[in-house]
């Protein structure tokens, strides 16, 4: 395939995997300028696909810097109605939301610690109806990325600057199944046996995980309702979507007060245009007690300190250390890549979809329940070629499920 045949069947992905976009049905789009080519082929074959309505929001990250720069703090205690507005009309209408993501892992590299966490906690109390319904399904959404200069830079620093670009293209088509055989299909097959791990998993019923690797001895008791799902989401109405393009995990919660024991990360957590790195969180009942961090230390305070569930538990996602984005070797700087290379978990809020009846469930019915709630959610990487995790039934019986990284089963 050429680059533009492979480029046409990114956007046809997208369009009718991702969000997979139904006759007449409204689609908001987010991006950034540096994706507008990307962003025109998305609408092209959107509106073949029998959209209603394509609308997109550009941003741009020099535009973004001068707003956490500059902007007045009262500005920053406050938050855009119409924003708030037009994602609510996306879930209102049973519309679907794309972004594709080429912003710089940098971008805000500077900025005062308390700027970005009060940000996170006006933008998330804003968002908040927004927020509920992508965690609970309610309308199709979908993130894909294309590469910019400034993230080609940052993930190829040794290539020659104009074959950065070209190299970060490559290897998104490999992670997301372009250039071997009809993507779509491959997408579809690929999900199925994602699916397939997840209800094995959710069969077996574990009461708790154990998890062993250097730096790492970490024990998360399971709601005992939860189930295990993949990124292949269902609205109310049965329409099926890919959230995360490309994806490797399967997931599910963990209760909220059931976390014991001392995790390392084996990734960089990029946190607000920030890079968090070499830290080491260690729980009680739950709660982190103690945070270390050699890169980004005062950032990973502020985002356990957001609110009183941004310092528990929220995902625990499994993802063999033999994964092809792993198996490439590429450090991504994005969570969208990177977690599809390594066991990770979340700090934050809980999906209610990963609790059997959990979509129907209110906040404090989830949180009854043992689920966490949170204004954030936010990925972090812990798997290594040296992981080993065992599942511990209700019994006390104990099963290997991954061992030195890949699954044992």
């Amino acid at each position: 395939m050429t680059f533009e045949e492979k480029l046409q069947a990114y956007a046809e992905l997208a369009v009718k995997v991702g969000v997979n976009i139904q006759p007449g049905q409204y689609l908001l789009v987010n991006t950034s300028v540096d994706a507008l080519d990307f962003a025109r082929l998305v609408v092209k074959e959107a509106y073949k696909a029998g959209a209603g309505r394509v609308h997109v929001n550009f941003s741009d990250d020099e535009m973004d810097l001068a707003y956490f720069e500059h902007a007045s703090d009262e500005e920053f205690n406050r938050f855009p109605e119409w924003i708030v507005k037009m994602r609510d009309e996306v879930i209102e209408r049973k519309g679907a939301l794309l972004w594709i993501d080429a912003a710089d892992p940098d971008k805000l590299t500077g900025i005062p610690t308390d700027r970005l966490a009060t940000y996170q906690k006006v933008s998330g109390a804003a968002l908040k109806n927004y927020r509920n319904a992508v965690m609970k399904s309610l309308f199709a959404w979908s993130i894909v990325a294309v590469p910019s200069p400034k993230w080609a830079s940052k993930v190829f620093p040794s290539l020659a600057a104009e074959e950065q670009v070209p190299a970060l293209w490559d290897a998104i088509f490999k992670t997301v199944h372009i250039g071997e055989g009809n993507a779509v299909d491959n997408w579809r097959e690929h999900v199925t046996n994602l699916e397939s791990r997840a209800l094995l998993l959710t069969n077996k019923k574990y009461a708790k995980l154990h998890y062993t690797a250097p730096g790492t001895d970490l024990t998360i008791a399971l709601v005992p309702q939860h189930k295990w799902i993949t990124v292949g989401g269902k609205t109310p109405d049965d329409s099926i979507f890919i959230a995360n393009m490309p994806t490797e995990e399967v997931y599910t919660l963990p209760m909220k007060q059931g976390v014991n024991g001392y995790v390392s990360n084996t990734k960089p957590l990029v946190y607000q245009g920030n890079i968090i790195d070499g830290f080491k969180l260690t729980f009680e009942e739950g709660k982190i007690v103690k945070a270390e961090a050699q890169v980004g230390h005062d950032l990973l305070q502020e985002l356990i300190n957001v609110d009183e569930g941004s310092c528990y538990l929220g995902e625990v996602a499994l993802v063999p250390h033999e994964s092809p984005i792993s198996a490439s070797g590429i450090l991504y700087f994005k969570t969208l890549f990177d977690e599809n290379a390594s066991n990770h978990l979340a700090i934050g809020k809980a999906y209610p979809t990963c609790l059997e009846g959990g979509r129907d469930l209110e906040n404090d019915q989830l949180e009854a329940l043992g689920a966490n709630n949170s204004v954030t959610h936010e990925d972090f990487m812990i798997g290594n070629g040296e992981m080993n995790i065992d599942g511990i039934l209700p019994d006390g019986t104990v099963e290997p499920i991954f061992r030195k990284g890949n699954w044992a089963f």
